[in-house]
């Protein structure tokens, strides 16, 4: 076996994209984790005072169920997930509405402060949900990132040689 093999078996980039694409999706399948958590412990909190499931919390929570589902897929060695960028891309569209939605809310969000106390009232914890939203961006910008390097990759493959034009490169 010789230098050449060894190195494409480890697809682009070599032991170091392998390497990169490996933590790219560890941080992407906490992060939808991690979302899932917030979103989800909010969803049960109505539910268990009686409150209606609110669009907003289930769309946040199906689209983190999605992104983890999908990472845990991408991870087997059989797929090529390089080859399924747009699926990648399509995930980093359903991001920017979970990160458009709640920073729309929480980002610039102050909670009132009464008798030196911070009163938050029923609901959601504004601190909290604040937090998120940061969760909400990087978990967007991770998968624009993956989505885009399967982009390049797949479009690279399909370049010929730069003299004749015949050899796929």
């Amino acid at each position: 076996m010789d230098s050449d093999s060894t190195i494409k078996d480890y697809g682009s980039g070599g032991k170091a994209g392998a390497w990169i694409r490996i933590v790219l999706r560890f941080l992407q399948f906490v992060l939808a984790i991690t979302v899932a958590g917030i979103y989800g412990a909010d969803l049960h909190a109505a539910a268990q005072h009686g409150a209606s499931a609110n669009a907003s919390w289930v769309y946040a929570v199906v689209v983190a169920g999605m992104s983890a589902i999908t990472v845990m897929v991408f991870v087997a060695p059989v797929v090529k997930s390089l080859v399924f960028w747009f699926w990648d891309l399509i995930l980093f569209v359903l991001w920017v509405a979970v990160f458009g939605r709640f920073a729309s809310i929480y980002l610039h969000y102050r909670p009132a402060v009464v008798n030196g106390k911070v009163s938050t009232g029923p609901g959601p914890n504004p601190t909290i949900m604040h937090h998120a939203v940061w969760v909400d961006l990087v978990n967007m910008l991770l998968w624009f990132i993956t989505g885009t390097w399967g982009a390049v990759v797949f479009a690279m493959r399909r370049r010929r040689t730069l003299h004749t034009g015949r050899a796929k490169v």
